[in-house]
């Protein structure tokens, strides 16, 4: 049975949340879908005893859906432009907009939560991917985005309203500069370890985890951050060396998009991590991709590879060397 499976909305996700079927549990309705044939699984309906037939149809993005209508219209002071469906959601329509020239590379979607992927023409379902827990996601034009969900800026969100709660205010690009002042890898924790999910206290709960590793222990927000920083990059090498090992191809770049593509440490340290050029930007991914499945809806662009020459024209990513 796939391991992962997600090709429309959430629609029916409040009927099936809990439903445990063939060893794991439907989170919602997107789970339901075969991706390799991209349609309903009829297996996981039989055993939990529903008809297929109250799903409504897969609707492929860049598909016209209808019109606006005349009520909303109005209220929005708008003529009844067409509704077109889009990637599915905001990692879809990031991953849409990279800026790449060629097939042969790796994405990071970084913000709060980092989503790191290859794009595919054929889901990669195997034993391995399955205890890796990657996941197979549709994407634009018949693609695959097989990727891994990573924590990310949540660390540093956490600290940081600790922090503000001790009258110590930091603006993002502080806190980097700040961290850029201490000494690299005295202490790393592991981004995903359950402690970190949703904890009282995050600075806490990185003390305890270094003391229980037997590293230094961070002391100030210059060396929460590095602490962090340092992490995620060697998470993300660790979690790229799994994705080379499934790929069809050579990964050659990483794309790093979303709003942690503004931070140039991580980008650097990333890129000193994996040993291949980190290409950051734009930040603004989601919206860009959003924008440009809409004009391929209204036929303006024919293609995902048309789509990625244009905003490859229009932005100016910044590359990281290592």
């Amino acid at each position: 049975m796939p391991n992962a499976i997600l090709f429309m909305p959430d629609a029916l996700s409040y009927l099936l949340t809990g439903k445990k079927i063939c060893e794991y549990t439907i989170a919602s309705t997107s789970q339901l879908l075969n991706p390799k044939t991209k349609k309903f699984e009829g297996e996981l309906f039989e055993a939990m005893g529903v008809s297929p037939s109250i799903m409504p149809p897969l609707v492929i993005p860049g598909t016209i859906i209808g019109n606006l209508s005349e009520s909303i219209a109005k209220e929005c002071g708008l003529p009844p432009i067409p509704v077109i469906a889009v990637a599915g959601h905001d990692t879809a329509s990031a991953v849409a907009a990279i800026p790449a020239e060629n097939e042969n590379f790796a994405y990071l979607s970084s913000g709060t939560w980092s989503l790191m992927g290859i794009e595919v023409r054929e889901p990669i379902i195997t034993n391995e991917t399955f205890q890796l827990n990657y996941t197979n996601e549709g994407g634009v034009d018949g693609t695959t985005r097989f990727l891994k969900n990573i924590t990310g800026m949540w660390l540093l969100e956490q600290c940081l309203k600790e922090w503000e709660s001790k009258g110590m205010y930091y603006s993002y690009q502080e806190i980097v500069d700040l961290s850029s002042s201490v000494r690299g890898f005295h202490s790393v924790i592991d981004p995903d370890h359950p402690s970190f999910a949703n904890p009282e206290s995050m600075t806490h709960a990185m003390v305890e985890y270094c003391t229980q590793t037997g590293q230094k222990i961070p002391s100030d927000p210059a060396d929460f951050t590095r602490c962090i920083f340092d992490s995620l990059a060697l998470k993300y090498k660790n979690v790229l060396n799994d994705l080379q090992k499934v790929a069809p191809f050579k990964i050659e770049k990483l794309h790093v998009i979303g709003g942690g593509s503004q931070n140039k440490l991580l980008n650097q340290m990333t890129a000193d991590a994996i040993g291949i050029p980190v290409v950051a930007g734009p930040s603004e991914a989601t919206a860009l991709g959003n924008v440009m499945m809409q004009a391929k809806g209204l036929r303006v662009v024919e293609s995902l590879k048309e789509i990625r020459e244009i905003i490859r024209n229009s932005v100016s990513p910044e590359v990281f060397i290592p």
